[in-house]
């Protein structure tokens, strides 16, 4: 081939990269190139001159040499830098076979097995104490081994000890499943009565660290401990067992013997040789069954049958009779890990006592019957007596109270204007006198209403302002006569639940019982609330109660200040107090120190939005005396006691008034009904003798004159049942001893 110019073309690059083999290094590339350049050489040189070529093929030749000479400088450059490269390997490579050195060094210092595996779960290295006691899978413990295999060598190793229900593809999987943790520690046991601890921790790149300690001396050292912790047990538990006073014998799950104590052999009567440790609840139980006598519905088998449950959740206890009369308390109950502790309890002596005691209870229970027959008999002779009593006391105290009443009368029908001044104090020391008797006969008649349960309470909303303002009213005349000062704070919105008129004579007797002991100084009644509750407090600036007396105060007839004049009182005004307060449900209660003064209290339970019940007005205080509009009216008077009707008759004419007396009701309405006078105002008593009773005849005249007429019924009985049944009736009652102000205010008052 030729181009257009004649000349042949060019021959084609020679491409030397095909010259080379893939392998050859760079001297072996030089070496080749020397080779083809020489062959080269000797061919050009070859050549006959003439030839048509061959000056095109020395300069093809040249050309080569010159590329090959190129190419040699590349490549002794790449060479170079090959070499450079290749020594900084190297240097990194002998660094790195020396860091591999150190580290493999520093692990096989650890006194523990080490291994180390990848992040690719691929063992990296481990030291020469990895796996020691598992002297058969060392060999195979090699860089590379991944660790699912080196798991299966350690299971698979004749020197583990695996427990008896653990296969090792078992414990292959336990081990799979702990591996997935970051960081969890196992006992291995090894034959020779050895132990691994095996700790695995995962890396922060992900790799896994193994540690291995041998743990065979600290193993054993803890059973040493324990075993001696058992014996110290055993032996605390033979004291034990030996100090009880009960049989006691304990078995395993297996129902063999595990200890008794020297009772239980002594209750039992077996000799040392027939019990022994480790025999099967079975034998002794053939052994001693025959000495006990098993009740009906009870044999050897229910017992039997209660130890071989799987499930023990209740306790067997039962009694039995030994031959010969002793009686045993058997208890069992299942112990942890399935054993049973059983207990003989010899309680022939508490049986005895028990039976003795049974029929000494038969001869008591008989002779409480009896004596409860007695006691009945003279309860009921109590309570004969009690009503003889009370009825008494009623009656005495009527019949006392009738010339009271008319001596109270006459004085106050003598004439002012004609008596002296010095007849003037007399007949007011007689009146106070007779003030004191009408006030000790009132407290005799409340202590034995009180005591006999008859004193009727009707429990209701109390407003306690009004009543407060009334007892002001009433005792400030009482403190100023001894120069002492009555203070009682105005009250507004107190209601309470309690009686109206047990409540008032309550707070009365309190501020009585404080104006008489206080020689000087001030009383002061307030009010405080106190949660759910009001309490009144009376509180003086007398000499005090010692401590001693504070118990003794509230006795009956029982007064600390034992030179008081025998007007003041028997004592009884705080022992009323403690009584009624204790049928109305009120507390009492008493601060108090010599020198210091006193202060009692009455708790009241409140009754805040309930309707509080009508306070009963003040009596009125004005003195009592004719006037024109009353003087010349007609007063029907029916009293059976003839003094104290003439007493009353002389008051009411000495205040202008006409009187109609008559002893009975009966003799009032045909006194009427001869007359045909219609009384003004009338007085009636209620117990007129054997005919028709003050209410009767009250109601009588009512019917007579077809309406209601100014009345009142004069009685000395303070029962409840009487004041329940005159206002029934709508009857007001005055009662005995009647006060002249009294009388007054109803006959000239708004009646």
């Amino acid at each position: 081939m030729s181009d257009r110019s004649g000349q042949p073309d060019p021959a084609p690059p020679l491409d030397l990269g095909a010259l080379f083999h893939p392998e050859d290094d760079l001297a072996r590339r030089n070496e080749k190139l020397l080779s083809i350049t020489g062959a080269l050489i000797r061919q050009v040189e070859a050549m006959p001159e003439d030839h048509d070529h061959g000056f095109a093929q020395f300069q093809r030749a040249a050309m080569l040499e010159e590329q090959v000479r190129s190419r040699t400088r590349d490549l002794e450059r790449a060479l170079d830098l090959l070499n450079t490269s290749n020594a900084r390997l190297a240097e990194a490579s002998r660094e790195t076979e020396a860091a591999r050195q150190n580290l493999a060094a520093a692990i096989e210092t650890v006194q523990e097995g080490f291994a180390l595996f990848d992040t690719d779960e691929r063992m990296v290295m481990c030291n020469s104490r990895f796996s020691v006691l598992l002297p058969d899978i060392v060999p195979k413990l090699v860089p590379g081994l991944g660790f699912d295999d080196y798991l299966n060598l350690a299971a698979s190793s004749a020197h583990i000890l695996l427990p008896a229900d653990v296969s090792p593809p078992d414990w292959v999987e336990m081990r799979r499943a702990r591996h997935k943790e970051h960081h969890f520690i196992l006992d291995l046991a090894v034959e020779g009565d050895r132990w691994l601890q095996i700790s695995e921790h995962r890396t922060d790149d992900g790799g896994t660290v193994i540690l291995q300690t041998e743990v065979t001396d600290l193993i054993r050292r803890e059973r040493e401990e324990r075993g001696r912790l058992q014996d110290d047990h055993a032996q605390i538990m033979r004291a034990t067992l030996d100090h009880l006073t009960l049989g006691v014998c304990i078995f395993d799950a297996r129902l063999l013997l595990l200890g008794w104590n020297e009772k239980l052999a002594e209750y039992l009567a077996l000799p040392r040789t027939r019990v022994r440790q480790g025999m099967h609840f079975d034998q002794l139980l053939e052994q001693v069954k025959s000495q006990f006598l098993f009740p009906h519905g009870l044999s050897p088998h229910r017992i039997s049958d209660w130890v071989r449950r799987v499930r023990r959740k209740d306790s067997l206890a039962i009694e039995l009779t030994r031959k010969g009369g002793q009686i045993f308390k058997i208890f069992a109950q299942e112990t942890p890990g399935g054993g049973f502790v059983m207990s003989f309890d010899d309680v022939s002596a508490e049986r005895g006592a028990l039976a003795a005691l049974s029929q000494a209870n038969e001869t008591l229970e008989a002779r409480v019957a009896a004596r409860t027959l007695e006691l009945e008999d003279a309860l009921a002779q109590a309570e004969r007596a009690n009503a003889v009593r009370a009825r008494f006391v009623a009656a005495a105290s009527h019949d006392l109270l009738q010339p009271l009443s008319a001596a109270t009368l006459y004085l106050a029908s003598l004439p002012d204007e004609t008596m002296s001044a010095p007849a003037r104090k007399t007949i007011d020391k007689v009146q106070r006198s007779l003030d004191s008797v009408e006030g000790l006969l009132g407290a005799l008649l409340d202590i034995s209403r009180l005591e006999s349960g008859h004193a009727a309470v009707t429990l209701e909303p109390i407003e306690l302002g009004p009543l407060f303002a009334q007892l002001r009213e009433e005792f400030i005349p009482l403190a100023a006569r001894k120069g002492l000062q009555l203070i009682v704070p105005p009250v507004q919105g107190a209601v309470v639940i309690s009686d109206q008129v047990y409540l008032r004579r309550i707070l009365q007797n309190l501020i009585s019982n404080a104006i008489r002991y206080t020689a000087q100084g001030r009383v002061h009644v307030g009010l405080r609330r106190r949660g759910d509750e009001w309490q009144a407090q009376i509180r003086d600036s007398g000499p005090g109660i010692d401590t001693a007396d504070q118990a003794l105060i509230f006795r009956e007839f029982h007064r600390l200040d034992s030179k008081a004049a025998a007007g003041e009182g028997l004592g009884l005004g705080l022992a009323i107090v403690e009584r009624a307060a204790g049928q109305l449900g009120h507390r009492i209660g008493l601060r108090s120190a010599l020198g210091c003064g006193s202060t009692f209290s009455v708790s009241m339970t409140s009754a805040e939005g309930l309707l509080p019940a009508r306070t009963p007005p003040a009596p009125q205080t004005r003195t009592a005396g004719p006037d024109e509009e009353q003087s010349g009216q007609t007063v029907l008077l029916v009293e059976n006691d003839a003094e104290l009707a003439r007493a009353t008759t002389e008051l009411l004419e000495r205040w202008g008034l006409t009187v109609l007396g008559v002893a009975s009701g009966e003799e009032a309405l045909d006194l009427i009904a001869e007359t045909g006078v219609e009384p003004d105002l009338c007085l009636v008593d209620y117990q007129l003798g054997a005919g028709m009773d003050g209410i009767a005849c009250l109601n009588a005249l009512r019917m007579r004159f077809g309406r209601d007429l100014p009345a009142r019924l004069v009685t000395a009985d303070r029962s409840a049942e009487l004041g329940e049944r005159a206002r029934e009736y709508g009857i007001e009652i005055l009662q005995k001893p009647v006060a002249p102000r009294l009388l007054g205010a109803f006959i000239f008052g708004s009646e």
